[in-house]
């Protein structure tokens, strides 16, 4: 039977229970949303598998390349889908989309959804009323984490959330892999 996952970046524990207060702080306010109870989070991608032992393997010979970077959280902002989020800066998004790339480009699945703009979501699918009460409610913020890790999560239909199933730290290591078009 073929599993749901996803690949994330996720934040330190103060940050992940700031965003907790976030997301009771809005609930207060506008009552249930979507993405309510998820664990603070960056999607880098999602895929269903039955070889997830293979995808494993594979997450943790790319990740092993990676070294650990500062990632700056600046800002709320917003989708025209209703997405309500915290942007990164600039210089932390472009560090996170570099990974992301490298990361989606070099596993070996057939179909997977591919996150394009880095960011860490509050609540999705808001109306325009409630986005404009997240806007209004939220205005400024500032937070830093380290990032030296992506988490592999696998998807609990009977709890209709994501769970963490495995983490792979990003440990500098040279890579000894040609990669393609490095050689002229």
């Amino acid at each position: 039977m073929e599993n749901k996952y996803s690949i994330v970046f996720i934040p330190n524990v103060i940050i992940i229970e700031e965003v907790k207060k976030i997301k009771l702080q809005l609930a207060d306010k506008i009552g249930w949303f979507n993405s309510k109870n998820s664990l603070a989070h960056i999607t880098i991608c999602e895929f269903t598998s039955t070889e997830i032992e293979i995808i494993k393997n594979q997450i943790s010979r790319i990740t092993a390349s990676f070294s650990p970077f500062e990632v700056k959280l600046v800002d709320y902002d917003s989708y025209p889908n209703g997405a309500f989020f915290i942007k990164p800066s600039e210089k932390s998004k472009e560090d996170l989309k570099k990974i992301m790339r490298i990361l989606t480009a070099s596993l070996t699945l057939k179909k997977m959804y591919k996150s394009s703009d880095p960011h860490l979501s509050i609540a999705r699918k808001l109306d325009v009323e409630k986005l404009k009460i997240a806007n209004t409610l939220f205005q400024k913020l500032e937070v830093n984490f380290w990032c030296e890790s992506v988490f592999l999560r696998k998807f609990n239909p009977d709890l209709k959330q994501f769970e963490i199933v495995d983490s792979f730290q990003f440990k500098g290591e040279k890579s000894t892999e040609i990669i393609q078009g490095t050689l002229f």
